[in-house]
Formats: C-alpha cells, sequence, structure tokens
C-alpha cells in the first residue's frame, strides 16, 4: 500500500541559518558570473577573434599539460585538428555553422565511436573500434562539434569512484588524492579541468549527478526515452540515460539540446517535442528582483538526515536559501519510499547487467581466449575479460533472476519501483522542482572505499530514485567544503517532472548566475593557461 506525501511545510530563511561553508581566498572575492564556453565560442569565431584551429590547438595543449597527472582520457583522437580545419574553411566560405561548431567535446567511453576506441574501460572490449556512430555522436557532428577523445569510467558503468577501470584511475582535479566520482568521472573531470569544454556521459543511477558534485561541474541527467539510447552500451536498459556535463548550466543545456529527440533505432525513445532551452538563459542583467517569483521548492526532507556530512547539509540549507532570496516558495516535502530505493535499484540494475552483458562471451561481441572447448572458451573469455566489479553484479543478478528467487528479489524491486513513481509524482504535483543534496559527501580519497563494497553503494542513495522514476535531474555546484588545496565542492541536485528539462534549467541558470563567493575553477589551472 503506497504511503501517503506528507503535508508540505512551509519554510523559512530562519530554518537554514547553518555554520558557515569553507570559502578559499582564490574564490570569496567578488566574481564575475560563469560564462557559456559554447556562447563564448560562436561569437568569438563569427567575429573573426579566433579561429577553431586555434582553439583545437589550445585544448589538445591543456589535454598534454594536465593529463600524465588527471588520466582522464582513455583515448585522444587523431582528427581534431583535421576536423577543425574543415570548419575553418566552411567559415571562410561564409557557410552556416552548425550551433555546436569549434565546440570540443570528451565523450564516454562506452558511447560508440566510429573508428575511435570504445570499450567501455573494460579489457574484454580493448582495441574494439565500432563501426558505426551512436546517435548521440552523429547529431554533434552534424552540428559541428568536434568529439577530441574518449574518457575514462568505471568498467561497463559499474563504480562509483572510476577506479573500477580496467586501464587506468582518474583523479580529481580539486584534490589529485581524490576520486573524482563515476563512473562518469573521466568525463566529469576533463570538463573540470578545461581539457574539453563539454562531454557527455551515462546515468543510470547516478553517473553523471555524482561526479559532476565531486568535480564542481554541471550535470544534467534528462528524462528517460529523451535521449537516444542506440549506441550506448546497455548496463541496465531501463534505466540508462545519456547525460551531459558543463561548466555552466546553459553548456549543459545547449549539449542536450542538441543530442535530444526522438530516434528510430532505439524503442525506448520518446516522440515528445524538444523545447527551445536556449531561450531559458538570459543573461544576469535582465533578471527581475525576484527572477524566481513564485516557484515551489520542495526540500526532500530524507536526504539531510542522519548518514549526510555536515559540510554538505549546510551547504545544501545555504542554496535553499538563496532559492528563497530569489522569490522561491520552499516547502519540505517526504518521500517515504525514499530508503527503498538503494536496494531496489542494485537489484534491478544487476539483474539487468547480468542479462545485458552475457553477450560478451568471446564468440559474439568481445575478445577471445582460445580454448580446447566450447565451455572453457566461455569461461576464459569472460573470466580474463570482465574486472571483479563487473564479475560480481553479474553473479548477484543471476541470482536475483534465478527459479524460486525471482519473485523474492526482481519481482519485489519492480513493485518498489512503483512506490518511488507515485511517491515522486504526488511530491511534483505540489512543487515544480524538488531539490536535495547531489551525495552525501564530498569527494573522498582514492581506495577509502574500495574494499568496502556496500558503503560505495551507499553514496548512491541521493541519485538513484530519479533512475527508477524516469525523471530529469540536474546537479550544479553550490559551494565548497574543507578539503583539498581550496576546498571540495558540493552539488545541489534539482529534480523535475518529466520532460521539463527546460524549468530545471531556468531555475539553475538563475541559480548559478546570482550565486556569490564561489569560484568552480580547480587549483590545478592556476597556472595553466
Amino acid at each position: 500500500m503506497l504511503s501517503t506525501l506528507q503535508p508540505p511545510r512551509s519554510l523559512s530563511l530562519r530554518r537554514f541559518q547553518t555554520s558557515k561553508l569553507i570559502v578559499s581566498s582564490a574564490s570569496s572575492s567578488v566574481t564575475s558570473p560563469p560564462q557559456s564556453q559554447i556562447l563564448t565560442t560562436r561569437r568569438s569565431l563569427l567575429s573573426g577573434e579566433t579561429t577553431v584551429s586555434e582553439i583545437a590547438k589550445s585544448y589538445l595543449s591543456r589535454i598534454r599539460l594536465t593529463e600524465p597527472q588527471l588520466k582522464c582520457f582513455l583515448h585522444v583522437s587523431e582528427n581534431v585538428l583535421k576536423d577543425a580545419q574543415e570548419i575553418d574553411q566552411r567559415i571562410a566560405k561564409g557557410e552556416e555553422l552548425g550551433p555546436l561548431a569549434g565546440v570540443i567535446i570528451g565523450v564516454k567511453d562506452n558511447i560508440c565511436t566510429q573508428g575511435m576506441p570504445s570499450t567501455a574501460a573494460s579489457r574484454i572490449l580493448e582495441h574494439y573500434r565500432p563501426p558505426f556512430d551512436a546517435t548521440v555522436i552523429k547529431k554533434i557532428k552534424d552540428l559541428g562539434g568536434i568529439v577530441v577523445g574518449k574518457t575514462n569510467m568505471d568498467e561497463f558503468g559499474m563504480g562509483s569512484t572510476t577506479e573500477a577501470s580496467a586501464f587506468q584511475v582518474t583523479v580529481n582535479p580539486w584534490d589529485l588524492t581524490r576520486v573524482p566520482g563515476g563512473s562518469s568521472g573521466g568525463s566529469a573531470a576533463a570538463v573540470a579541468a578545461r581539457q574539453c569544454m563539454v562531454s557527455l556521459g551515462s546515468d543510470t543511477g547516478g553517473s553523471v549527478r555524482q561526479p559532476a558534485s565531486f568535480c564542481g561541474v554541471v550535470g544534467l541527467k534528462p528524462t528517460y526515452g529523451r535521449v537516444s539510447r542506440f549506441g550506448l552500451m546497455a548496463y541496465a536498459s531501463s534505466l540508462d540515460v545519456i547525460g551531459c556535463f558543463g561548466s555552466t548550466v546553459a553548456d549543459a543545456g545547449m549539449l542536450l539540446h542538441a543530442v535530444s529527440g526522438y530516434d528510430r533505432f532505439d524503442s525506448t525513445s520518446s516522440k515528445q517535442d524538444v523545447p527551445e532551452f536556449q531561450s531559458q538563459f538570459l543573461s544576469v542583467d535582465h533578471f527581475e528582483s525576484k527572477p524566481l517569483k513564485g516557484v515551489k521548492v520542495g526540500i526532500i526532507r530524507e536526504t539531510l538526515e542522519d548518514g549526510v556530512d555536515s559540510g554538505v547539509r549546510s551547504a545544501t540549507q545555504e542554496a535553499a536559501s538563496h532559492l528563497e532570496a530569489l522569490g522561491c516558495i520552499l516547502t519540505e516535502v517526504s518521500l517515504p519510499s525514499f530508503s527503498l530505493g538503494l536496494p531496489a535499484y542494485y537489484v534491478i540494475a544487476s539483474s539487468e547487467s547480468s542479462s545485458n552483458l552475457s553477450r560478451y562471451d568471446g564468440v559474439r561481441y568481445g575478445n577471445q581466449v582460445m580454448a580446447e572447448e566450447l565451455n572453457k572458451l566461455y569461461e576464459c573469455s569472460r573470466g580474463e575479460g570482465f574486472g571483479g566489479e563487473v564479475k560480481m553484479r553479474i553473479l548477484m543478478g543471476t541470482y536475483a533472476l534465478s527459479a524460486g528467487y525471482y519473485d523474492a528479489y526482481y519481482k519485489r524491486a519492480q513493485q518498489v519501483r512503483t512506490l518511488i513513481q507515485k511517491d515522486f509524482k504526488a511530491a511534483l504535483e505540489q512543487n515544480d522542482i524538488l531539490i536535495s543534496p547531489a551525495a552525501p559527501s564530498a569527494a573522498y580519497k582514492i581506495g577509502e572505499k574500495k574494499d568496502d563494497p556496500l558503503a560505495m553503494y551507499a553514496g548512491d542513495i541521493m541519485t538513484v530514485n530519479v533512475n527508477l522514476a524516469g525523471l530529469p535531474a540536474m546537479v550544479l555546484p553550490c559551494g565548497l567544503v574543507e578539503g583539498g588545496p581550496l576546498g571540495l565542492p558540493v552539488g545541489l541536485q534539482m529534480i523535475g517532472a518529466a520532460f521539463d528539462e527546460a524549468k530545471l534549467l531556468k531555475v539553475g541558470h538563475i541559480f548559478e548566475q546570482t550565486l556569490k563567493g564561489s569560484s568552480f575553477v580547480p587549483p590545478l589551472l592556476a597556472n595553466i593557461a
């Protein structure tokens, strides 16, 4: 039986008087609002101030300088300068430019790119080069975007730190001893370190939003079905979505607009119209005194209870105060099924991964280990090709789907999923958006949770419910807490109704452009042009 939504309680600024956040001396000075790199690039190209080739050389130079420390990329494209020169030639001829012309884009390694390695950070797909582009990649190329390379990730998207990559461990640009989050840690860290303007990731249970929080960038997870999954290597098909990273809300929103829309190659792709998101990104000079007047914001009670670091709680409460100052009406809401989401998610995701990854057997897909008989070939190819985390989740999923246990685990998890969807629906009928922390803590040390998978899984508690409900959500930096050379970023998660990404982008953009006191540029970039 569905628990009813708790009556909303009006909140005021007094409720959010909190301990002071740590803000470095470098970021405490007055800073101008963050600027869209996509729009700035377009203006520079159209004015003749720079060329795409010059932009590409600048980013490749930064990659060469920072990549030995960060290890964000598994592969850097050899065609970047060639692609840039082609766009310059089109500009010289006076041809019309696509909205992503000259935009340097990183792509998570589980998204297929024709002729470029696409391994999902797994040994079983080492050296695999797809003969086709994923739909999102085709759209990016058609609009003038340049794919600079493939970013590191947890193998097949299974992990929260990028430590589960078969090839290397990516580090956080804010503190080289800490994780960037995962599984899209390479994509988030690359944007934070300005190795690319924007990037693509995938989000099954928070794999775009949690690393966005850890790395101090914007991470946008669209509604399930908004973006085609054709060419995305499947982990959990009912949960997977392709998401976007940017250093500003505008950049993430414009990239989402570019890759959204119906695709006949994806049966789960929605025919819902894609609105023009760019109209939401007004200059701060055009804001009213209360630009978000009347917007109803629900703060999820369960996300600020025990288990959340005090600094993260304070940052979230400060962010809520800022939203109220912008004119929002704050209420506290309860999602009674919230705590059930994490176990339900891991049953469903592991079960679907068990099925999806069965194709990698050394015969149909994946590198083959020679053996004298077929079962041994399967055993050795999968045993040597998959890492420990992937094997563990396949075993958990196979067990949950086995005869005698299906009803106890998978069926019950799907019933919990229905409860979560109903709770979100009820909360969003009373509020325009919901907010919560993006993760219970800021970025933690490399290796700190590698041997404690349950502690690592618990870090997904803020994000998995959104995937189970199929809703859009965005994470954007809202403050800094203690740790690292200049503090560690904390992300605020905004959750919206299905296919209402435009509202999230509007609220997020205004929040970002009016936030004072923090500059979310990692210290690594201080001495790099």
